[in-house]
C-alpha cells in the first residue's frame, strides 16, 4: 500500500513500517490506517470509508471501494473522526437506522454522502425505529445525497431525518442537504414528526444550535411536519434560542400537517421553498411556513399552495411568542385558509411568551387563497402589511381582512400601498362566531382590534375601508388572474403603464429596497402602490 504513506517525511516513515508489516493489508486496524490517511492537513487525520449495499464484507477495511463495508450496524458501531467521509454506493438499499457516532470539528466535519453514480442511495427506516437517520449530541455533520424512507405497519411518531441536542449545550454545524425523504407514516398527533426535524431538548444544560442549515432537500408524503423545529427553552423566562438557522431552496409536496416550522430561533432565514399541498392530512392547526417563539425571523422567496382547509390553512404566519418576523417576495396561491395570518394567544404569561410585535409583511403576491387573505388573531401588536397585490377572483368570495378574539384582539396594525383587486366578492371585518372547521361567521368592521390604520391602498371591486388617499379605479394590472405554479409566473401583476398605483404610494421607511421581482424600490422618486415597482414615471 504506497501511496497510504506516500509523501511521508524519512523520520515519520521509519516508526510507521514496523507495525505495518506486522498485519494483513486488508486487516490492519482503523487506528493503523488512520495514521497514515492525511486530507489536507497533517495535523488532522480522516479516513474516507465506502460502503455497498451489494458487495461489501463489514470484515473488510472499508477504505477503498473494493474493501466497501456493507451494513448498517458496522457504520453505527464506529465512532468517526474530523475529517472523515462515509460514501454509501449509488442505488444501494439499507434497511434500519443510520446513527453513526463521533464529532467533527470546525475546520474538518464529517460528511456523509454518495460514490459510484447519480442514483441516491436509500436508507429504508421501515418503522424499525422512529428516527431512519439520527444524530445526537453529536456535531459538525454534513449529510448529503440520501433518499430517506421511514414507512412502518400502523401509525406510529416516526421521522425521516432527526438531529437532536439533548442537554448538550451549543451543537454546531449541521448541515442537510439534497436528501429526498418520502414516504414517512408518522402520527398527525405530534408536530415533531414526519420529514426532517431538530430537536433541542433537556433541562439541566440548555441546547440549541448554531449554524443548522437544511437546504435542497425534497420531502413528500410525510406525516405530520415536513421540516420542524422544537426545544425546551422556546419561553422567555428560559429563553435560548438557535442560531444561524438557514432552510433553504426546499421542496415539499404532500405534507400530512404543517409544512416549514422554525421554533425557539433568533435571526432564522427561511428562503426560496416551495410547499406543496399540506396540511392534507391532518385535523389540528397547520400553516405552510410560519415561525415559532421565534425572533427576527426572515422569511422570503417562497411559493406555498394547495394548502388544506381552515385549521388555519394560510400559506404563511407570524405565530406568537415571536418577534420582529419579516414576511417579503413570497408567492401564495390557491390556500383554503387564505394567504396570511398573525396571531397570538393572549392568555399566555410574560415569563413564557414575548406575545407578537413588529411583523412586516411587504411585497408579497397572492392569488385566489380562499376564504380570507389576512387574518389577525389575537392581541398581535405593532404590524406593518405594505405594498402587497392581493387578488380574489371571480367566484371567490374572502375576508380580505379578518379580525378574530383569541384572548384579545389585534392593535395599532398598518396597511399602507396594498393592492385589493376583487372580481368575486370582499369585505374587511371580524369574526362574530368560530365554526368547528376553522372558518368564521363574520360581519364587516374591526371588531375589537384598535388603531388599524389604512392610507395609500388601491380597492377595485371591495368597499374600502376608511382610508384618507384610497384609490377605488382600476390599477391596470398587466395580467390579473393568470399566474400559475412559480414565482416566476407571478409577473402579470406588474402595473400598466398609466396605473394609477405608479408614483402614488406612501413613502416608507427601512422598505427593503426592492419590490417582488428585485426592482429597486423607489423608482422616479416616488413609491408606488402594490408588490411591482413599475420603471414608468407619471410626468410632472
Amino acid at each position: 500500500m504506497p501511496s497510504l504513506i506516500a509523501g511521508k517525511r524519512p523520520s515519520v516513515l521509519k516508526p510507521l513500517l514496523l507495525p505495518f508489516l506486522a498485519c494483513s493489508v486488508f486487516l490492519c486496524s482503523a487506528k493503523l490506517i488512520r495514521s497514515r490517511t492525511v486530507h489536507g492537513n497533517s495535523s488532522e487525520t480522516a479516513i474516507t470509508y465506502y460502503v455497498n449495499a451489494n458487495r461489501g464484507n463489514d470484515a473488510d477495511a472499508g477504505t477503498s471501494p473494493p474493501l466497501a463495508w456493507k451494513t448498517l450496524a458496522k457504520i453505527n458501531a464506529t465512532t468517526f473522526h474530523p475529517g472523515d467521509r462515509i460514501l454509501f454506493k449509488s442505488g444501494g438499499i439499507w434497511t434500519g437506522q443510520l446513527w453513526p457516532k463521533g464529532s467533527g470539528n470546525s475546520d474538518h466535519p464529517i460528511v456523509i454522502d454518495k460514490y459510484g453514480g447519480d442514483v441516491l442511495p436509500l436508507i429504508d427506516g421501515a418503522g424499525l425505529a422512529e428516527d431512519a437517520v439520527l444524530l445526537k449530541n453529536q456535531e459538525y455533520w454534513e449529510i448529503r445525497n440520501l433518499a430517506v424512507t421511514n414507512t412502518g405497519s400502523g401509525i406510529a411518531v416516526r421521522r425521516g431525518v432527526h438531529v437532536v441536542a439533548d442537554n448538550f449545550g451549543n451543537m454546531h454545524h449541521i448541515y442537510i442537504r439534497g436528501l429526498n425523504v418520502r414516504n414517512v407514516n408518522g402520527s398527525e398527533k405530534e408536530k415533531v414528526n414526519g420529514g426532517i426535524d431538530y430537536s433541542a431538548i433537556g433541562d439541566s444544560r440548555p441546547s440549541r444550535f448554531v449554524d443548522l442549515r437544511v437546504e435542497g432537500n425534497s420531502i413528500s408524503h410525510v406525516d405530520r411536519s415536513g421540516i420542524f423545529g422544537e426545544s425546551t427553552h422556546w419561553m422567555r423566562s428560559k429563553w435560548y434560542p438557535s442560531l444561524g438557522v438557514v432552510i433553504r431552496k426546499n421542496i415539499l409536496e404532500d405534507i400530512g400537517g404543517d409544512g416549514i416550522v422554525n421554533v425557539a430561533t433568533d435571526g432564522a432565514i427561511v428562503e426560496y421553498n416551495v410547499v406543496a399541498h399540506a396540511n392534507q392530512r391532518s385535523d389540528d392547526y397547520n400553516d405552510g411556513i410560519w415561525p415559532w417563539s421565534a425572533d427576527n425571523t426572515l422569511i422570503q422567496y417562497n411559493e406555498v399552495y394547495g394548502m388544506k382547509g381552515q385549521h388555519d390553512g394560510e400559506g404563511f404566519d407570524s405565530d406568537w411568542n415571536s418577534r420582529n418576523t419579516t414576511i417579503q417576495y413570497n408567492y401564495s396561491h390557491d390556500n383554503e385558509g387564505g394567504f396570511l395570518l398573525i396571531c397570538n394567544e393572549g392568555s399566555q404569561s410574560p415569563k413564557d411568551s414575548a406575545g407578537n410585535v413588529g411583523t412586516i409583511v411587504r411585497y408579497n403576491v397572492s392569488q385566489n387563497d380562499h376564504h380570507r387573505a389576512i387574518k389577525l388573531s389575537g392581541p398581535v401588536r405593532n404590524t406593518l402589511i405594505y405594498n402587497n397585490t392581493i387578488y380574489v377572483g371571480k367566484g371567490e368570495r374572502s375576508d380580505i381582512v379578518l379580525h378574530t378574539d383569541w384572548t384579545g384582539w389585534a392593535s395599532d396594525t398598518y396597511f399602507y400601498n396594498n393592492i385589493f383587486y376583487v372580481e368575486g366578492t370582499g369585505d374587511f371585518g371580524y369574526g362574530v362566531t368560530a365554526n368547528d372547521d376553522g372558518s368564521y361567521a363574520s360581519a364587516p368592521g374591526p371588531g375589537g382590534s384598535t388603531g388599524n390604520v389604512y392610507d395609500s391602498n388601491i380597492y377595485y371591486g371591495v368597499r374600502p375601508p376608511n382610508d384618507l388617499h384610497a384609490i377605488t379605479a382600476d390599477p391596470l394590472l398587466l395580467s390579473p388572474g393568470h399566474a400559475g405554479v412559480g414565482r416566476s409566473t407571478a409577473g402579470g401583476y406588474s402595473l400598466r403603464k398609466n396605473s394609477p398605483a405608479i408614483d402614488s404610494g406612501k413613502t416608507i421607511q427601512n422598505n427593503g429596497g426592492k419590490d417582488f421581482s428585485g426592482t429597486p424600490v423607489p423608482q422616479c422618486r416616488a413609491t408606488d402602490r402594490g408588490a411591482f415597482e413599475s420603471r414608468e414615471c407619471v410626468r410632472q
